[in-house]
């Protein structure tokens, strides 16, 4: 088969780390056939989407782990499977992407994620559609309402909506003396709209990303421990990855979540779940794989490979 990954520049990516690498590794294993492109390179002519693409030939050194081939112009429908794994942020550029690719679904492409997913399921907002497992939360652009909610739940998580690896996130309690600003600056006065959510003590313990393969749970989390004196169990804000197979709440989770985000064309998803509440959902560019593979027996892109070979297959 032949598979296409929309990337970031990838000389940027880490291959000792990077789950889009362990993926590409793992197609490239099996003998299938992997092309690169960046999301630059996706364009429209005459009513037709099409690519710029590159062949890339995969190693096991990561210290030159690819080797790219001539670039070619091809449609997208030339692929067995588009896999969209752009990093976030998601901007007005990775809007239209969406856009393109939703063109060459109706062209005849297979795009996974689902590109009209990408677009309408913001990662905290996500979290409303299964509210029984969510702590009590409010979203609001209104500095006076988050202020309220501060004072009735008494320390709380406030983050923006769109923000990627734990940046600009604060935990605030009653009686914080800098809140005003910190709303101020967060809400740019009340024009921008932000999440808070009731602290959840188990962080401690790890913020664990749960990943679902087309409906499937794999069957351990990835608990990202919190660095000595900070909040955030984010990788990204210098937390440390455990793997853990997944607690009993997790699977219940884990297994309501995960046919319903299938049927809507989310085939790769990352939730986020600390202590026994859902806090994330992440669709555009979920990771975890490395980790989990090395410190357990399951090896996560061999799971996703399997899944997006039968997915092609049918």
């Amino acid at each position: 088969m032949k598979f296409l990954f929309i990337i970031d520049p990838i000389s940027t990516l880490k291959a000792y780390k990077d789950s889009t690498v362990a993926m590409m590794r793992e197609a490239a294993r099996r003998g299938h056939e992997i092309c690169v492109v960046r999301p630059i390179d996706v364009l429209l002519r005459d009513g037709v989407v099409m690519a710029d693409v590159c062949g890339v030939q995969i190693s096991d050194d990561d210290a030159n782990w690819y080797q790219l081939g001539v670039k070619l112009r091809l449609n997208l429908t030339a692929f067995e499977a588009v896999l969209m794994r752009k990093d976030p942020p998601f901007d007005t550029e990775y809007l239209y992407t969406t856009h393109l690719l939703s063109l060459a679904e109706q062209q005849g492409a297979r795009v996974l994620n689902k590109p009209s997913m990408l677009r309408d399921f913001n990662e905290k907002l996500a979290i409303a559609k299964f509210a029984q497992f969510t702590v009590p939360t409010l979203v609001s652009r209104r500095a006076a309402e988050i202020k309220l909610f501060v004072a009735e739940q008494d320390d709380v998580i406030l983050k923006p909506l769109d923000g990627m690896g734990g940046s600009s996130i604060f935990r605030v309690r009653t009686g914080e003396v800098n809140l005003n600003v910190i709303l101020e600056v967060m809400t740019q006065l009340n024009t921008r709209t932000i999440m808070a959510q009731r602290y959840i003590p188990a962080i401690s313990a790890g913020d664990k990303r749960i990943l679902l393969i087309n409906g499937v749970p794999v069957p351990f989390a990835l608990a990202r421990i919190p660095a000595s004196g900070e909040t955030r169990g984010n990788l990204a804000a210098g937390g440390h990855g455990v793997a853990q197979a997944l607690t009993a709440r997790d699977k219940e989770i884990a297994d309501t979540i995960a046919p319903v985000l299938r049927d809507m064309g989310l085939f790769l998803v990352g939730l986020d779940v600390i202590g026994d509440y859902l806090t994330e959902i992440n669709v555009t560019s979920p990771t975890g794989f490395v980790e989990i593979t090395q410190q357990t027996d399951s090896n996560v892109a061999s799971l996703l490979v399997d899944a997006l070979e039968q997915v092609c297959a049918c």
